[in-house]
């Protein structure tokens, strides 16, 4: 099968927290025998071992409108985002009027010509561009190619109205057509109902994991006691304070590190290191004898919503302290395969215990690997996605021909 991949970014460069899981997405599909052309919504095309790329047509609006986030959110700082009442802003209004002029037409020619040049593809899938944005887009393209056009929501549920979404500018879900796709996949078991009754015609709940070969354990000097990494404090500012800040003064004998951006709030004495590249974050993971998972309020509120990061971590062979999550025994057993404190104080006595005994946090690394190798893998999701876009198409799985490199598509402009 040969699916054409529309990717909120391929770009690593940028400051997404999914575009690590996306490579790891396509690479799975590539690897189970799917021809994979990517183009991504946001940044410039990056080509890879396992897809072909198409530009970006829409490269410097986009670039421009993420200049003016920056200084929004620079404006901003030191507020704490609130959950929204599901009702949309003047600005996004307007906002949402500019794209319908000026974005959506781009990117529907664009789409229509990848597929009239590459004339066979099976199966259109949307990886969290905002809805709202593509809105009749799927329609033309199911009409003139009889193509299934699938979108896959990885920020459930904080993408929801209800949840007021990121400071990512985008309330996806206004003005959207959700029924126009054949099908949702959702990241989240509890919110399919709601996605449901935004016009869903069909769900299926596809959670993140981890590419085992990518997230390994590695030998290094356990010179850090408690890390976490992270991109914004939105939905999570209590747990980082339970979680971290307060810990950190509790135990000064540990050493906390927090890697990441937009942490914009007291960490107590955790020694921040910023952003961290990619190829770098294995690297600090396996210096530290224990590794955080702090998920916003929303992923731990509604049942089994995962996160990249938990799946990440285990594949990694680390001992994870996590805040409570509802159903992470849908992944994990809690006390084997990870550790699940209830507030500040569980969080410094599982802290000072777990650091000064090796043999229980080796314990749980390895238990939660197997976990990982058992059913989370990316090859696991590559092919339930697979299986499920076939019961659309009605296509075989098979790898097509390789084609060109499709350069006369443009440059990026």
């Amino acid at each position: 099968m040969k699916i054409l991949v529309v990717a909120s970014a391929l770009d690593l460069s940028l400051p997404y927290g999914c575009t690590a899981a996306w490579w790891q997405l396509l690479k799975g599909l590539h690897e189970n025998g799917a021809e994979v052309i990517a183009t991504p919504y946001q940044g410039r095309p990056v080509e890879s071992l396992w897809w072909r790329a198409y530009p970006n047509p829409c490269y410097r609006m986009g670039a421009a409108f993420a200049g003016l986030l920056r200084a929004k959110r620079w404006l901003s700082r030191g507020k704490a985002p609130r959950a929204g009442d599901g009702r949309e802003g003047l600005g996004q209004r307007v906002q949402r009027g500019l794209v319908r002029r000026l974005v959506t037409p781009r990117w529907l020619r664009h789409l229509t010509a990848i597929l009239e040049r590459e004339k066979d593809v099976g199966a259109v899938l949307v990886l969290t561009v905002p809805l709202n944005h593509f809105r009749g887009i799927p329609t033309a393209l199911r009409e003139r190619f009889g193509v299934p056009v699938i979108y896959y929501d990885g920020d459930l549920p904080a993408s929801l109205p209800g949840f007021g979404g990121f400071h990512s500018g985008f309330s996806i879900y206004h003005g959207a057509d959700v029924g126009e796709y054949d099908a949702i996949l959702c990241n989240s078991q509890g919110a399919t109902d709601e996605v449901c009754r935004f016009g869903a015609r069909l769900t299926e709940v596809v959670w993140w994991g981890a590419d085992p070969h990518v997230f390994r354990p590695a030998e290094s000097k356990e010179d850090i006691d408690v890390f976490f990494y992270g991109l914004g404090t939105e939905f999570r500012a209590d747990w980082l304070r339970d979680m971290i800040a307060v810990p950190s003064r509790e135990l000064p004998g540990l050493r906390f590190v927090v890697a990441g951006a937009g942490l914009d709030v007291d960490l107590g004495r955790a020694e921040r290191v910023g952003r961290v590249a990619a190829a770098q974050l294995n690297g600090y993971v396996s210096r530290a004898r224990l590794n955080l998972n702090v998920a916003r309020m929303a992923h731990a509120s509604v049942y089994a919503s995962s996160t990249t990061r938990l799946f990440e971590l285990a594949a990694m062979g680390c001992a994870i302290v996590t805040n409570p999550l509802a159903g992470l025994h849908e992944w994990f057993e809690p006390g084997r395969e990870i550790t699940v404190v209830n507030n500040a104080d569980e969080a410094v006595r599982t802290y000072a215990r777990l650091t000064a005994d090796p043999e229980e946090r080796r314990a749980l690394g390895r238990a939660a690997r197997e976990r990982i190798l058992r059913q989370h893998t990316y090859d696991h999701r590559a092919r339930q996605v697979l299986d499920f876009l076939q019961s659309l198409s009605g296509t075989s799985v098979a790898s097509g021909a390789v084609g060109t490199s499709p350069v006369e598509m443009g440059e990026v402009r």
